[in-house]
Order: structure tokens, then C-alpha cells, then sequence
């Protein structure tokens, strides 16, 4: 579990499991470890390398504006650091913008994408939510803070679930215990991040294998983002979980793991 200076910082990272490398680059707000309910199965076929991105857990919080392609370059340090030549890629919403840098200005080093809750460009309203999640971060207590991000993320159907409604009530409880809490400045600078990508006319260069998942009722980055990634990457592959909100992964756990899983483990 190392932390390692690559592009100017200290980056964390950890390790799950063993066989063939796969990076797994987290969203914002999140830290690696929130990986951990997909790599209890995935790390059984894979060498599974959870990183904190700039700003946020255990890696460095400079202060910001970051870039996606910055945040690319942070990545690709780790692998250096591992001596990986080329690796599979799981990348979720801000990670899959991280993603989508990896393979369009390192193509040598990536062998297969998958790309959860995507965008290539932000529209207005999409530029407003992550402003207002800036904001909201500055104003509200870190309980409240996580309640305004479970309403952007989760669809109807988990918190009219009682199992998974009381889950949503104790991450609640202990974001105002966590240990490690991402400093404003550093959401703000990945927000920044979020807000200025825009790829859309380089996503064509994209040659590996691509799988493009998104939530039908996605209200934080809706279908139209995700359906014009997989539009724009030659012959990418697109699943849209039906009644479900950009967590999709985790409302359909079950599934989800072993559909990325058995993807993954496809590609040669």
C-alpha cells in the first residue's frame, strides 16, 4: 500500500488479489477503497489497483484547477511505478473521464476500457450540478453533505428498498466520522475537473476494446452522456441498466460485477 511522487505529488494506491493488472480509478468525492464491493469478486481473476485520485483520501490535495489529462498523467505514474506496460482500465464517472485520457493520449498503455456513467463534454445544466456540488460542499455538515450526494446517485428504487435505504442512512452516520475527509479545496479543484472536460472529437481515436454502462434514470449524468461516449468509440459496447440511477453498480451488484467481470476477462 505505497504512496509514490509521480507528476508533481504523492499518489496512494493499493492493492487487491493477483493475476492480470487492472486499474480501477474512483469518481468524485471517493477515495480507492470505495471499489472494495466489486473487488471482493473481481480480484479472484485480477491484480486489482485501487488509487486515491488527486485531491481526495490519502494522495496529495494541492490546490486546483485539476485537468482530466492531469489526473490521466497521475495514473499512468503508478503504472510506471509498477513497471505495467499495458493494462485494463475500469474507470467511473470522473474516473471514466480520467479513463478516456488514458486511452486517447497513452494508447499504448491500455488494453481494454470500461467506461461507467461517462461524459465527453458537459452541458449547461451539467456544469451547474457539479457547481452546486461545490457549493453544497462548503455550506453543509459532512451528513448532509452525504444525503445531497445519495439523492444525485441512487434511483427510486433504492430508497424505496428498506435494506438498501438503511445502508444509505449509516454511510450517512459515519461520513461525519471519517477520518480522512476531502478538504473543500480538493473537491472543488476535481469539480473543475468534471466541468472542463471535452473530448467529444477525440473519442474516435480510441482503438481498445470499450464497454459503455450507464443507469437508465441517471439524473446526475443522464443517458444522453453515456449513449454519446458509446456513439463516439469505435465499436464500443453499451449497456443501460433499466431503473437505475448513476450507482448503478451497486443497485445491480450482483450483476454488475459479473457482467464487467466476464468482459474483462474476455478480452485478450
Amino acid at each position: 500500500m505505497p504512496t509514490i511522487n509521480t507528476n508533481g505529488i504523492n499518489i496512494y494506491f493499493e492493492e487487491r488479489g493477483s493475476g492480470e493488472p487492472l486499474l480501477l480509478i474512483m469518481g468524485i468525492t471517493a477515495p480507492g477503497s470505495i471499489w472494495e464491493k466489486h473487488v471482493d469478486q473481481w480480484a479472484k481473476a485480477f491484480r486489482c489497483i485501487l488509487v486515491d485520485n488527486r485531491g481526495v483520501g490519502k494522495s496529495d490535495k494541492p490546490l486546483g484547477p485539476y485537468s482530466s489529462l492531469q489526473m490521466a498523467q497521475d495514473c499512468i505514474g503508478v503504472l510506471d511505478y509498477l513497471g505495467l506496460d499495458k493494462i485494463k482500465i475500469v474507470g467511473v464517472s470522473m474516473g471514466s473521464i480520467i479513463a478516456q485520457q488514458m486511452a486517447i493520449h497513452f494508447p499504448t498503455r491500455v488494453k481494454a476500457l470500461v467506461l461507467m456513467c461517462p461524459w465527453a463534454r458537459c452541458d449547461n445544466a451539467a456544469k451547474a450540478v457539479f457547481q452546486h456540488i461545490k457549493d453544497c460542499k462548503a455550506k453543509l455538515k459532512p451528513e448532509e453533505f452525504s444525503l445531497y450526494i445519495q439523492l444525485l446517485i441512487f434511483s427510486k428504487r433504492s430508497w424505496d428498498n428498506d435494506e438498501l435505504y438503511s445502508g444509505l442512512l449509516e454511510d450517512r452516520k459515519n461520513a461525519a466520522l471519517e477520518p480522512n475527509p476531502q478538504p473543500l479545496t480538493g473537491l472543488e479543484a476535481q469539480a473543475d475537473a468534471c466541468i472542463d472536460h471535452s473530448v467529444l472529437n477525440e473519442l474516435n481515436e480510441i482503438a481498445c476494446p470499450t464497454f459503455v454502462l450507464g443507469g437508465e434514470e441517471d439524473g446526475f449524468t443522464p443517458q444522453w452522456m453515456t449513449k454519446e461516449v458509446a456513439a463516439a468509440i469505435p465499436k464500443s459496447k453499451l449497456h443501460i441498466y433499466p431503473k437505475s440511477g448513476h450507482a448503478f453498480h451497486w443497485e445491480n451488484l450482483e450483476d454488475f460485477n459479473e457482467r464487467v467481470g466476464d468482459w474483462l476477462e474476455s478480452q485478450p
